[in-house]
């Protein structure tokens, strides 16, 4: 790993894409700028899988406790439809591990769903009782 790499990553980027601009490529350090590209991917679907966890919580407060319904619920339901929409158009081939990431992240989706409600999780269903079209149905909100 380079010095330049370690103590300063911006430098360290600025100087990379010079290189690259300039056509000095064997001076690129390419083991690191293929770590750096994979990251970045990696960092698109953890994005993906944040959004994917709140709304999923939102949605099993918005079932389970009907009586405590809210616009801010439906608002944060709503932004994060379009959030995961926008995610997903500017980089189609998350879709393909879309049903994967609703699986990992749907139980610290039910964790966040029984604190904030106060309720045991076994309130909560055990997998997630919405299919990927009902997720993204801007029209969908549970009964």
């Amino acid at each position: 790993m380079t010095t330049a790499y370690r103590q300063d990553f911006y430098a360290w980027t600025q100087e990379q894409a010079a290189l690259m601009r300039a056509g000095k490529l064997s001076d690129i350090d390419w083991a690191l700028v293929a770590e750096e590209i994979d990251d970045m991917g990696k960092s698109e679907k953890r994005a993906m899988e944040s959004r994917l966890e709140v709304l999923l919580m939102h949605l099993l407060k918005w079932q389970i406790q009907q009586d405590r319904r809210s616009k801010s619920w439906q608002r944060t339901i709503k932004d994060q439809r379009r959030r995961l929409g926008k995610l997903l158009q500017e980089n189609p081939s998350l879709k393909s591990v879309l049903a994967e990431s609703i699986a990992d992240v749907y139980p610290s989706a039910v964790i966040a769903a029984a604190n904030e409600t106060g309720l045991d999780e076994e309130h909560f269903p055990e997998t997630s009782p919405y299919t990927d079209k009902q997720i993204f149905d801007p029209d969908f909100l549970p009964d």
